[in-house]
């Protein structure tokens, strides 16, 4: 029996708004990332350092956030956050050279630094165990329904008031999500709306309601990256990063340019995979959870979403022969629904971290996977100039979902709950 209250799902819908908000600002410059080439003259390889520029200062970023929420608290340190890319994205519309939007783009990115692990630490305190599945889809799904959201608005503004009232319109409701996160996010034991009831049930269902804060060190860290489980899962999420961040920077382009398509016919185009992606999502979180709580093994339960997942995603290979737009867009789909049904990485997290670690543990897993977010811009950059298609570019993000299969499979082996003896120098 949860209580009479339900405080935790309001937590989780507001994880939701704020991450697509999050995504939503990357996905504002690959919108505008045709006018923004025709307006500053960017060739393709600028273009992808460009798109990779957030990346640099949001990896560089993880393991400070990740300390500072474990020490601080997700409220504060993640509020600050979205209070400082809001005001990054208003000046971004004010931009006129590469080396301004380049450098916005870093701050941006160290301010968005805090969001995913934040997310995770927050689901691992606030959902028992056969929920947190659920949980950590919906706020991952993000990532595809703030595609199918943003990049229709966007790119409608982008058509009649041009590039730069993107970035004022993201400014703005950044500011307004502020506020709410401020009113609501609070500890599970703090919260003004939730009840005893409630609390024993995230309690007891494995909710990590008293884990107190733990310091960073680098003793921590190298004890992180010793175990041979985490490694797998680390090397997991670069891959799955990969095809995240092709579908969030070159795949509006790819849209524009191989397939011909206009702008606003781009954010359009691109809202059908990502509602596909987003509803995968979600379906993988649920069929994870389920599975749980049928009585199969932690392992097995993570796993099959992830390999299933990562196989359908490679069917996007198939666009570079289906000369048909409604073809392409069917592929992509379907890939776009598996990146989605097997994007888990952020459950395993909340299901593998040593207490006291998850801020720390979730921002090192965030720190390698989002390495893809510096290379594969640029790598796909360079595949673009150099072939002019993306018959590679394709074939290079559908064998990295092969290469997610591998790093969740033989590396990464039994998923289960660390219980690591605390490093000197690390407090609980």
């Amino acid at each position: 029996m949860t209580g009479k209250t339900h405080v935790r799902y309001l937590i989780i819908t507001i994880l939701f708004a704020v991450s697509c908000f999050s995504y939503g600002d990357r996905v504002a410059l690959s919108i505008a990332g045709t006018a923004i080439a025709k307006d500053i003259l960017l060739d393709p390889v600028r273009m992808g350092y460009l798109f990779s520029g957030f990346s640099w200062a949001y990896v560089l970023g993880q393991l400070p956030s990740g300390a500072l929420l474990d020490r601080f608290g997700s409220k504060m340190v993640y509020g600050i956050g979205i209070v400082v890319w809001s005001v990054c994205a208003l000046l971004t519309g004010f931009a006129t050279a590469f080396a301004t939007i380049f450098v916005l783009r870093l701050i941006a990115g160290f301010a968005q630094a805090p969001v995913f692990p934040g997310n995770g630490r927050i689901v691992a305190s606030w959902f028992p165990a056969n929920e947190r599945g659920r949980a950590s889809a919906i706020f991952n799904s993000s990532q595809y329904f703030a595609l199918m959201i943003f990049g229709p608005i966007l790119g409608w503004i982008a058509h009649s008031a041009g590039w730069r009232s993107c970035f004022w319109f993201m400014g703005g409701l950044g500011f307004v999500l502020a506020a709410i996160w401020v009113k609501n996010i609070y500890d599970v034991q703090s919260h003004p709306r939730i009840q005893a009831a409630e609390v024993a049930y995230i309690e007891q269902g494995g909710g990590l309601v008293h884990v107190k804060a733990s310091v960073l060190t680098w003793a921590a860290v190298k004890q992180l990256l010793s175990h041979r489980m985490l490694v797998g899962i680390y090397l997991g999420q670069y891959c799955i990063t990969t095809l995240t961040w092709f579908f969030l920077t070159w795949f509006p382009v790819y849209l524009a340019q191989a397939r011909h398509l206009s702008i606003m016919k781009v954010g359009f185009a691109a809202a059908l995979p990502a509602l596909c992606g987003g509803t995968g999502g979600i379906l993988g979180g649920v069929a994870s959870d389920r599975l749980l709580r049928a009585g199969y093994s932690l392992s097995f339960a993570r796993k099959a979403p992830i390999m299933a997942g990562m196989l359908l995603s490679v069917t996007m290979i198939g666009c570079n022969y289906a000369p048909a737009q409604a073809v392409m867009l069917f592929l992509m789909s379907l890939s776009f629904f598996g990146k989605g049904f097997g994007s888990l990485g952020w459950t395993v997290i909340a299901d593998t971290s040593p207490k006291g670690m998850v801020g720390l543990n979730g921002a090192l897993f965030n720190l390698i996977g989002n390495l893809a977010g510096i290379t594969t811009p640029i790598i796909i950059g360079y595949l673009v100039k150099k072939t002019g298609s993306f018959d590679d570019v394709l074939i290079f993000v559908g064998a990295t979902a092969l290469c997610a299969i591998v790093s969740y499979g033989p590396i990464a082996g039994e998923i289960k709950r660390l219980d690591f003896a605390v490093p000197e120098g690390v407090r609980t």
